[in-house]
């Protein structure tokens, strides 16, 4: 699956219903018999909730522990933290920790490459790869999902 596109869902206000195209987005997707990841970048994880994850801060593998350990240079085994939801889409999942991540990440050299080294690990499993972003247009946006895709990849 080496076609597998990238699709970053954002806006810097929120209410507009990122979360929403992002799960009908890849609901339809799904249902055209592609696999699909979604990865939940807002420390809200409202995707995370809206796909059954009752109580996401108690999750022991999250986008923010991927992304701390990218930082910290550790081995990423294949799918690790990656869950499949009941209508057959896969999940990164996020939670409040995502807040500190960012805070971490601000003097990070390469910072913008790390969301973008995630991907690299699993984009050869999957068709699509969705990621749902926070309402925002600041840092975590313009560098760690723009910008670390921008000048590698077509972005959607």
């Amino acid at each position: 699956m080496s076609d597998c596109k990238v699709i970053a869902i954002t806006n810097q206000k929120g209410g507009v219903g990122k979360t929403t195209t992002t799960v009908n987005l890849g609901a339809g997707l799904v249902r055209q018999g592609k696999k699909v990841l979604l990865v939940d970048a807002d420390p809200q994880g409202s995707l995370t909730v809206s796909l059954g994850i009752k109580k996401p801060d108690e999750l022991n593998s999250t986008l923010a522990n991927i992304m701390q350990s990218i930082v910290e240079d550790k081995e990423l085994l294949s799918g690790f933290g990656i869950l499949r939801t009941e209508d057959g889409m896969y999940l990164m999942p996020s939670n409040i920790e995502l807040s500190g991540i960012k805070i971490r990440l601000v003097n990070e050299m390469s910072r913008e490459r790390v969301l973008k080294t995630y991907v690299d690990t699993v984009r050869d499993k999957y068709d699509y790869i969705l990621i749902d972003c926070m309402p925002s247009l600041g840092i975590f946006i313009t560098d760690f999902i723009l910008n670390g895709f921008i000048t590698h990849y077509n972005i959607y």
